[in-house]
């Protein structure tokens, strides 16, 4: 990111003069050129957030529409796996040694997010172990590619995608980071975090002091803004994430929740023969769903914490490999 910076710094003129990243000189003709949703898109970036058209034109004039990413995000949906086929993908003997060394590397960072805004650091440690391996898989797209042939060139979400461009171009602007260098996923989600453009605005946090954030290869910055966009969404400290539960009686999958939302408690559930583990309220709101397991059908209650991790992804199985993951790097943390 130093070079990055450094070639802002030389540009440094032009931010404060309403103007991008400074002109491109002697840009070819680019995917975007002439395009007048590339036009009418700059129109609305110059009159509502002052940025300057010929240089915002210049800017996309090096954008590339990618075809590999319309056929990515255009895919049918392969089978949804189990939960017998999706744990072992992610609990791994390889991801716990990694996550294991990051949080030893990390420790004193991690002790200081945990402090700051309750997360417990195993929690942090293991999103970022199942986003990208602990920054192993970050994405090989520039940003502005993915954003713009998504925004540009899919329909079914462009208007998603254009707003995520627009917050791209704003934190690019505010970090004075080059927007034709930042690399991310085919979805346009960046860093060790994979934090989407409008996430990375709203919740990501220059967590070492050095007056930018950097979420591509600062691991502190990194850190705190996982912990903070958990904070942000509803995290909980010193509560539990779930607690597994035992169903009798013909009524049980009537208990089984729609979606991801807490919307049954635990006394409705006990109604239909859910019995928990754990000693729970009887009012407590909690997201009930059946895991398919190696040992059979599993069934779980996920409570506020639970409920904050699918905010990350909106998928009981992704909670659920985070909750894991994060249990076997506390294991293996303490016997090495």
């Amino acid at each position: 990111m130093q070079a990055v910076r450094g070639w802002a710094a030389r540009l440094a003129p032009w931010f404060g003069a309403m103007g991008l990243f400074g002109v491109i000189q002697q840009a070819n003709a680019g995917d975007y050129d002439g395009s007048p949703q590339v036009a009418e898109f700059v129109g609305e970036m110059t009159r509502d957030y002052g940025f300057a058209g010929e240089q915002l034109m210049g800017v996309f004039r090096e954008v590339q529409r990618k075809q590999a990413i319309l056929d990515a995000i255009s895919r049918p949906a392969e089978r949804v796996k189990p939960w017998k086929e999706y744990r072992p993908m992610f609990i791994t003997d390889a991801r716990i040694a990694r996550g294991v060394d990051f949080w030893r590397q990390h420790e004193a960072v991690l002790a200081r997010a945990e402090q700051e805004y309750g997360v417990p650091a195993q929690y942090i440690v293991a999103i970022i172990g199942v986003e990208t391996f602990f920054g192993r898989n970050t994405g090989n797209y520039r940003v502005i590619d993915a954003l713009s042939t998504l925004g540009f060139d899919y329909p079914p979400r462009a208007e998603f995608f254009r707003k995520e461009l627009r917050e791209f171009l704003l934190l690019a602007r505010e970090e004075q980071l080059d927007p034709l260098t930042l690399k991310g996923s085919y979805a346009g989600a960046m860093g060790l975090p994979q934090f989407m453009p409008s996430s990375f605005r709203a919740y990501a946090v220059d967590f070492d002091g050095d007056g930018h954030i950097n979420i591509w290869n600062n691991p502190d910055d990194a850190i705190g803004s996982v912990a903070s966009y958990f904070k942000r969404h509803g995290w909980v400290p010193g509560e539990p994430v779930v607690s597994r539960a035992s169903v009798a009686g013909a009524r049980g999958d009537e208990g089984l929740t729609t979606g991801i939302e807490p919307t049954r408690t635990v006394a409705q559930l006990r109604a239909l023969g859910w019995s928990g583990h754990d000693a729970l309220r009887d009012d407590l709101p909690v997201t009930a769903f059946r895991l398919e397991g190696a040992d059979g059908p599993e069934y779980w209650m996920g409570l506020k914490n639970f409920y904050a991790i699918t905010r990350y992804n909106r998928s009981v199985m992704y909670a659920m490999a985070v909750h894991q993951l994060s249990e076997q790097l506390v294991l293996a943390r303490g016997v090495k």
